[in-house]
């Protein structure tokens, strides 16, 4: 069909709506805008890490006019913005069905770090991923969302690999004028600025926000001129500094982001801590109806009414704790607003309330102030009672009131571009099949991909054969080598002038590809594959049935340990018998856990139990095929049916932690070279794995639908958020 030019007003309006496109993170889990901007500069696109924003900025105003002279071009982008426009707009959703209260009073949702996209590289791990997928889950579902965050101008390190296989970090200040973020202006059209108190000082900030869909993030910003420089660094990077950094930061998360919303007029009906991080908002609330008249007592129990907390964390060392000196320093201040002494401030974060040797500590104020909370599965629910129970002394463990919600993943943010192709292709074949029959073919058919009508449809043979099925997930396996191979060749790995025609060569597109990529936390264990090195070595050798491992992750800055895992690893990959079947791939980001998660066959966890409290990375798995390999820890222990994936031992573990290690190791090798390996291995006459791809089918029908961040945020909501009825 051929389109008509646009006037020129036409034009200017088009282009106007392009760049408030940009700005909305909606592009980056929506495919059509990506290759709008992919075709008005591919080399950018690709050299500017997949950022909308810098994209358009690298194109002069007359070029982008001149480009969209193109009628084929402008209508596309002008039905991409139909698109948009319809879904900012739409009031037929779920949460204006079944939450409708939110949108006059919304969830107010506070966590230390947000991960929605490589083109914001502000977060450091899970939690950050899993905040942005539930911002962006709000908004699919219409619920009344704003999220509050610090904006770290360094993010998180960039990781480099030296000649001695140890990681370096470097950071790059992040130019929020190519960032799909936008200032908060103030009634005046200028940016609001507001204040926090820090010990004796005052702390100004500004603020950023993420429009992400029909949602709102806030990025708080300290970097003033006005302020200290010290002050200025408390927004520098993400977790950065010692303890007394910490308590400031938290202090500016949780209290600061109270009075960012008041000075925007927001009145949320609810303040979700997503972990403890943001528990001095406890605080600023409590403050703010003492100011206005009540007393403690009863402000305090106002406060816990509107607010609730999510825990992470299974293990009492990962519970921010601050020494009484520390408290008493940075909120000094504070005490006298709130009618307390300092006894009475340390007492809300102690468990022991007269024992004066005991920190103060964030879950601690976070349970203590919220009506709600939860862990993040069902195991992790269990743990956090039995951490807990002693805050609730007249209780039994089974009688803490500390609930599970399982965690997700935002389907359309992670299923990849050719996955939605593959799919798109099949539903509409479907549909011409059948032309009575639209029901799974729709412009908005990535909406429909949280729902099991959806997963069951494509999980039938009759509509996807067991061919076509294993001919994408070698189109997927293939990418992901492809992409392996060039960022092998930038890493220099294996370099020498005469090597270099060998990173064409390197990965097997035929081999079974196990993956590992995730923070290189210790409890993780990510070596843990090769403490039975020779027989690996062995098995992955095999030329009839041959394994190749490609891991990625970041240590922590300060986590000498995990970067020894990660040490350990690339000197195999480089030095030993598997150095050309393993492989490391630096600086992880979530480019790169979206290719990972969609190319490999197997995805790998074996954490040491009960210490992954959900996990999500094998839910992103899940959406391509790839099938999960993992402990029966988190998420895994609900999700694995015997059918779906492979488990790594039973439901249990031994107590202590070298017997666990030994067993783990044991039934992790039995599992792979007498489940993983010969299933994929067992082909048909015609060179099919009919059993592998009878566990892909059932991965879907059964985990797809469940493990997202829909099916999370709803429960969230019906279970915590909106005003209970009667």
């Amino acid at each position: 069909m051929s389109h008509q030019p646009l006037s020129a007003a036409e034009l200017t309006e088009l282009i106007a709506n392009l760049h408030r496109l940009s700005r909305n993170l909606w592009w980056t889990w929506n495919q059509k805008p990506q290759e709008v901007f992919s075709e008005l500069s591919p080399r950018g696109w690709q050299n500017l890490y997949h950022n909308a924003v810098a994209v358009l900025h690298e194109l002069s105003d007359y070029e982008l006019r001149m480009r969209l002279q193109d009628p084929d071009l402008a209508f596309k982008v002008q039905d991409i913005i139909k698109d948009f426009d319809a879904y900012m707009n739409s009031q037929n959703t779920w949460g204006h069905r079944n939450a409708p209260a939110l949108h006059e009073k919304p969830v107010a949702y506070f966590s230390a770090e947000f991960g929605f996209h490589e083109t914001l590289p502000v977060a450091a791990g899970g939690l950050g991923i899993l905040a942005a997928d539930h911002a962006k889950s709000a908004s699919d579902l219409g619920i009344g969302f704003y999220g509050i965050s610090l904006f770290y101008r360094e993010g998180y390190f960039q990781q480099s690999i030296n000649h001695e296989n140890w990681q370096t970090e470097y950071y790059s200040k992040l130019d929020p004028k190519i960032l799909p973020i936008e200032p908060v202006l103030g009634t005046d059209g200028s940016p609001l600025v507001c204040s926090v108190r820090v010990a004796s000082s005052v702390v100004k900030f500004k603020a950023w926000k993420a429009n992400v869909g029909r949602a709102t993030v806030f990025f708080i910003d300290a970097d003033m001129p006005e302020n200290d420089p010290s002050h200025r660094d408390l927004t520098l990077r993400v977790y950065g500094g010692d303890n007394s950094t910490r308590i400031m930061q938290e202090v500016l998360l949780g209290v600061g982001g109270v009075q960012l919303l008041r000075a925007l007029g927001i009145e949320p009906g609810v303040f979700h801590m997503n972990e403890g991080h943001a528990a001095f908002l406890t605080l600023e609330l409590t403050r703010e109806k003492i100011a206005k008249g009540a007393s403690f007592e009863d402000a305090w129990a106002q406060t816990t009414q509107e607010c609730i907390f999510t825990t992470h964390t299974p293990v009492e060392a990962g519970h921010d704790r601050f020494t009484p000196d520390l408290l008493d320093y940075v909120l000094n201040r504070y005490a006298p607003d709130l009618g307390l002494d300092r006894e009475g401030m340390l007492a809300l974060g102690r468990v022991k309330t007269d024992d004066e040797n005991e920190p103060f500590c964030m879950t601690v104020l976070a349970l203590k102030g919220s009506r709600a909370a939860n862990g993040v599965s069902e195991l992790h629910g269990q743990i956090s009672r039995d951490m807990w129970q002693c805050m609730f002394p007249d209780k039994s463990v089974d009688e803490v009131p500390i609930g599970h919600i399982t965690n997700g993943v935002h389907v359309a943010s992670w299923m990849k571009g050719t996955a939605r192709a593959f799919w798109r292709k099949k539903l509409k074949e479907a549909s011409d099949a059948d032309a009575g029959d639209t029901t799974f073919f729709k412009v908005d058919w990535e909406q429909e991909v949280n729902q099991p009508e959806f997963w069951e449809k494509i999980a039938d043979p009759a509509f996807v054969s067991d061919e076509e099925l294993w001919a994408f997930r070698y189109h997927l396996r293939r990418e992901l080598i492809e992409f392996c191979r060039r960022r092998l060749l930038i890493q220099g790995q294996r370099v020498t002038q005469g090597d270099y025609i060998n990173f064409d060569h390197m990965l097997n597109p035929d081999a079974l590809t196990i993956g590992f990529a995730r923070r290189f936390a210790t409890y993780k264990r990510a070596p843990l594959m090769f403490e039975r090195f020779e027989e690996i070595a062995r098995v992955a050798k095999d030329a009839d049935c041959p394994v190749q491992f490609i891991f990625a992750g970041k240590a922590h800055p300060r986590d000498d340990n995990g970067k020894r895992f990660i040490q350990n690893i690339i000197h195999l990959s480089k030095y030993s018998e598997l150095k050309d079947n393993l492989f490391f791939i630096e600086n992880y980001d979530v480019h790169i856990a979206r290719q990972m998660v969609s190319g490999c066959d197997v995805w790998l966890n074996n954490p040491r139990r009960p210490l992954e409290a959900s996990g999500t990375s094998g839910m992103k798995a899940v959406v391509h095929g790839c099938l999960n390999f993992s402990i029966l820890d988190g998420w895994w222990r609900e999700g694995y049916n015997g059918e779906n994936g492979f488990a790594i031992g039973p439901d249990s573990h031994p107590d202590s932690v070298e017997e666990q290690d030994r067993v783990d190791s044991e039934n992790l090798y039995n599992t792979l070279v007498k489940e993983v390996i010969p299933t994929f291995y067992n082909r048909d006459a015609t060179g099919i794995p009919r059993a592998w791809i009878s566990r892909i089918r059932n991965n879907f029908t059964t985990l797809a639908a469940q493990f997202n961040t829909w099916r999370m945020v709803q429960e969230y909501t019906t279970g915590y958020y909106a005003p209970k009825k009667g």
